[in-house]
């Protein structure tokens, strides 16, 4: 016999508007709503050379065999072919680097999110070790507890003004030795660190298991 939890939650009023309407509220509370998010920091490289880094929350896995990944641009720096400098550069040379960001690095994530003339270093800037790409021309963040390599699959240009989704296949993944343990990558060793709304970020303490139910 199969035994069947069932939690009863009391409802309780709720509010409701329609995007194309005011929300009435002081800040957008859409970005707050779908929480947390990973945080995709961005390498790339220019075909001038120059490397660029930046922090992307519009970002996720998306398949795993092969393994793909997302980001999304929703910005526009003016002048900028495709609206920022990570997107051009992706257009140009059709790879990037997706460096996962831990609690520890906040501070230089949060640096790189300044947005810089076109061309500008952010590796240089913020004073950020890089190392180069095994299977893709493009710097990484040296000391990042992961990194994906990733060559574009395609821009897709989404509803808006400004709105373009990235989608990448990995071809080549780096693990920081210190974040595997007992044969796993182990993400507590690390505190991920998460964009919730606004100007507020989590990191990652607590984590526990779940069996599935056929398992």
């Amino acid at each position: 016999m199969t035994l069947r939890l069932v939690q009863t939650l009391k409802v309780k009023s709720k509010m409701f508007y329609q995007p194309k309407d005011d929300h009435t509220l002081k800040y957008n509370p859409f970005a707050a709503i779908v929480t947390p998010r990973p945080i995709g920091w961005i390498s790339t490289r220019g075909k001038d050379g120059i490397d660029n880094l930046a922090p992307y929350s519009f970002f996720n896995a998306v398949a795993n065999d092969p393994p793909q990944v997302m980001f999304s641009s929703t910005s526009q720096k003016p002048g900028r072919h495709l609206g920022k400098d990570s997107v051009a550069n992706i257009d140009q040379t059709e790879v990037f680097c997706i460096n996962i960001v831990e609690y520890a690095m906040r501070d230089l994530m949060n640096a790189t999110s300044h947005p810089d003339p076109e061309g500008g270093d952010e590796f240089s800037h913020a004073n950020i070790e890089r190392e180069e790409c095994r299977t893709i021309a493009c710097s990484r963040v040296a000391a990042a507890p992961a990194t994906l390599e990733c060559k574009l699959s395609q821009i897709v240009k989404l509803d808006g003004d400004h709105n373009l989704m990235i989608i990448g296949k990995v071809t080549g993944i780096h693990l920081r030795d210190n974040c595997i343990k007992d044969g796993i990558f182990d993400v507590t060793s690390f505190q991920p660190l998460s964009r919730l709304g606004y100007r507020d970020y989590a990191r990652v303490t607590d984590v526990f298991s779940l069996k599935r139910p056929n398992q």
